[in-house]
């Protein structure tokens, strides 16, 4: 697969980043444009990339998706990407199925996933409409990445959930308690969507920019 990168000028709002600024990876099954929005509505450029070195070099990296887990996870073999994203080193942020993909596996498509967090993200039981689509209460907020905030409504698209674990940095209930974001170490993942959470979600953003 060819590189593809896409470079947006940065401006003086941005100047909180390093040189290798902000990129979001860029494989073909992510919700980029709205995180890329997201982002540009806090006064920060992106750059939208599957280049490993540029991946590499950045200040901050956000892994998006949307989308089937097993038909995301053969993109990231294609491009080489399943070898690159664990040994990142900066601050890591997955979005939705980029949260799953950093789990060990998935039940959707039987997928072996990253392996960062250890946790096997699971469907949800047919006790509840799925997918789980709309406004949820998140709550037992921890990490820096929630620094300064307090439990409200976050926007979730999702029928496979991580369960709680020693990982988990806040939570939602439907069908059950889950992981509405995990940590560890420099990765973060949020199961929600930050870029449609509003003013929420707006700060959660920023959190992880300050990391």
């Amino acid at each position: 697969m060819m590189s593809k990168e896409t470079v947006f000028s940065k401006n003086d709002s941005a100047s909180n980043l390093e040189d290798g600024g902000l990129v979001i990876i860029d494989y073909g099954a992510g919700n980029i444009q709205s995180i890329k929005f997201a982002f540009k509505r806090l006064g920060i450029d992106a750059v939208l990339s599957s280049n490993p070195e540029t991946i590499k070099n950045a200040a901050k990296v956000i892994f998006p998706g949307v989308g089937e887990a097993s038909s995301a996870m053969q993109k990231l073999r294609e491009s080489g990407l399943q070898e690159i994203i664990p040994q990142l080193k900066q601050p890591v942020l997955g979005i939705c199925l980029g949260m799953q993909l950093m789990c060990n596996s998935s039940e959707e498509g039987n997928t072996k996933g990253l392996g960062i967090f250890d946790v096997d993200v699971m469907k949800f039981s047919g006790k509840v409409k799925v997918p789980q689509i709309g406004w949820n209460k998140i709550k037992n907020l921890s990490t820096p990445l929630f620094n300064g905030m307090e439990e409200d409504h976050i926007y979730l698209v999702h029928s496979f959930y991580a369960p709680l674990c020693s990982e988990t940095i806040a939570s939602c209930t439907y069908d059950m308690d889950y992981s509405a974001a995990l940590q560890k170490d420099n990765f973060y993942g949020t199961q929600f969507h930050p870029e449609k959470s509003g003013d929420y979600g707006a700060n959660v953003l920023k959190n992880f920019l300050a990391l």
